[in-house]
């Protein structure tokens, strides 16, 4: 006889718990160790019952499922985690992932993929649906080429990324020197070597650069909410 699979689910919404449990129970295979309406609880029920997998809201009172999560690798606790939510961006793809979750699955996957994630994650594999999978490939490639962008700044000297946030910010060659206290020639002469280190012949460009590797902000009012 197959041994069942102990499964904890953890969600502030009692009406969410409960489709959850009919889902799994519906199927073969698992065996539901437990519920909690928040993180604490959720901690708590994971040291007694020590299910193999726990299934965490993303957002719960107490402490959330990254949280959870994160305590849980922390503690080496052999117990899987897969985080549900509403949502699937990218940011919160990764900070999943970066805090040990297995797999993170939209509220709205089908009952099939729920239970198939479950069953991977037991097996010690990850499980992402192809959305999210293609949202954690985003904000991996980002991490990546941002990275990329901070070693290609580290390369300017302290005095070439001053005269690289003024150009960045339209001022001139003339503006730059007087805020530096440095002549106009010699601010032409780290600007150009600003753009021959950094392979970029534009102001456009070398606002996109300083904007990419956090060294300007964006406002407020280009962020997307």
């Amino acid at each position: 006889m197959t041994e069942l699979l102990r499964v904890l689910i953890a969600d502030d919404h009692a009406l969410f718990r409960e489709g959850i449990r009919q889902v799994l129970t519906s199927g073969t295979g698992f065996e539901i160790v437990g519920e909690a309406g928040n993180g604490t609880e959720a901690l708590a029920l994971i040291e007694q019952h020590h299910p193999d997998v726990a299934l965490l809201d993303i957002s719960m009172p107490g402490a959330t499922g990254l949280e959870v999560a994160a305590i849980l690798k922390q503690r080496r606790d052999p117990c899987k985690v897969v985080i549900l939510s509403v949502h699937d961006h990218a940011e919160y793809v990764r900070e999943a992932v970066r805090s040990g979750a297995r797999s993170y699955l939209r509220k709205d996957t089908s009952p099939v993929e729920l239970r198939e994630a479950i069953r991977a994650v037991a097996r010690g594999e990850e499980y992402f649906s192809p959305s999210v999978a293609g949202r954690l490939a985003d904000a991996m490639r980002n991490e990546h080429e941002r990275g990329e962008q901070v070693v290609r700044l580290e390369g300017l000297t302290p005095r070439e990324r001053e005269v690289l946030t003024g150009i960045v910010n339209g001022d001139t060659n003339r503006e730059i020197g007087a805020t530096l206290g440095i002549s106009t020639r010699t601010v032409e002469t780290h600007r150009e070597s600003v753009m021959r280190k950094l392979n970029i012949r534009s102001v456009a460009g070398l606002t996109r650069f300083a904007v990419s590797c956090g060294l300007i902000k964006t406002s407020p009012e280009s962020d997307t909410p």
